[in-house]
């Protein structure tokens, strides 16, 4: 694999694993990368943590840092919330996301 490329599993809502390959020098989030790969993660706010339609679980034991005000402030009005939940317009990809895994959350009605 490249020099500036991570391996990353996101597992689907049907509960498909994909490999992604991810570029740790382009400041891409997870909701891009997701985007790119054609998955299904809407962005409807595009990236602004306002809208939680990219909601997804960290699976891997990853330390990705803690949620920041909006991202915490949007996930409290969001479905399906857990402890790992996360806003993957937040997560910038970097060398630490090496082997993650997450999954996307449903999607609320």
């Amino acid at each position: 694999m490249e020099e500036n490329m991570v391996k990353i599993t996101v597992i689907d809502r049907e509960g498909m694993a994909h490999s992604l390959e991810a570029p740790t020098d382009m400041n891409m989030n997870m909701m891009e990368l997701c985007k790119s790969y054609e998955l299904p993660v809407e962005g409807t706010c595009g990236g602004m943590a306002m809208c939680a339609s990219c909601h997804m679980y960290i699976q891997s034991e990853h330390d990705l840092g803690q949620r920041n005000d909006d991202e915490e402030a949007m996930l409290d009005q969001a479905f399906f919330v857990k402890s790992n939940s996360r806003l993957g317009c937040q997560l910038h990809i970097s060398s630490a996301f090496e082997g993650l895994v997450v999954q996307l959350a449903e999607v609320g009605q």
